[in-house]
């Protein structure tokens, strides 16, 4: 497994090492004493969550607050995401950045969403199944979230070709000043 910095303290892409032959491939996924080694930091992920998607589905900008933030490490299996996440820690030199990345099932790229990070995704083919580890279980009371296309946050969601197709839930969310007023 290798280890890229994202710019967003706590927040890292990770390599698997990919095992080619005739017969296709294999790689470790997770391993939580190498995640250790590397980032420094001990997680205990206790859910595992799976989604698929159509392309043009996007999906966030989620976090849970307080007791139930969650850290997660995603990925997809099969298809291809575009993945942002936003710093949302008020005491960190980057709160209120973002950091995007595409994770697919050819790249097989992972990416470390520490605590306190709101989480979205762009799906770009259809039949996407995206995967994510998470250190707390999920709380409906405490979820809540950034509308995708702030425009204090900037985002710069990839042209697709397709209407985005965002939930009710989605639609309705708010800015991230509103959110730290």
């Amino acid at each position: 497994m290798h280890l890229i910095e994202t710019g967003l303290e706590g927040c890292y892409v990770l390599k698997p090492k990919i095992f080619e032959d005739q017969r296709g491939y294999f790689f470790e996924s997770y391993n939580q004493k190498k995640f250790k080694e590397l980032t420094g930091i001990d997680v205990n992920f206790i859910q595992d969550n799976q989604s698929k998607s159509s392309k043009g589905v996007l999906r966030g900008l989620h976090f849970q607050k307080g007791e139930f933030a969650q850290a997660k490490l995603v990925r997809v299996v099969k298809g291809s995401v575009q993945d942002v996440v936003v710093d949302l820690r008020p005491k960190s030199k980057t709160f209120g950045n973002y950091f995007s990345i595409e994770l697919s099932e050819k790249n097989n790229t992972q990416l470390f969403i520490p605590k306190d990070f709101a989480h979205g995704f762009l799906v770009l083919e259809d039949d996407t199944i995206f995967s994510y580890k998470c250190n707390n279980y999920y709380n409906k009371q405490s979820e809540t979230g950034i509308i995708y296309n702030d425009i204090d946050l900037n985002i710069n969601w990839k042209e697709i070709g397709v209407k985005y197709k965002l939930s009710e839930k989605d639609l309705k969310l708010t800015k991230l000043k509103s959110l730290f007023l």
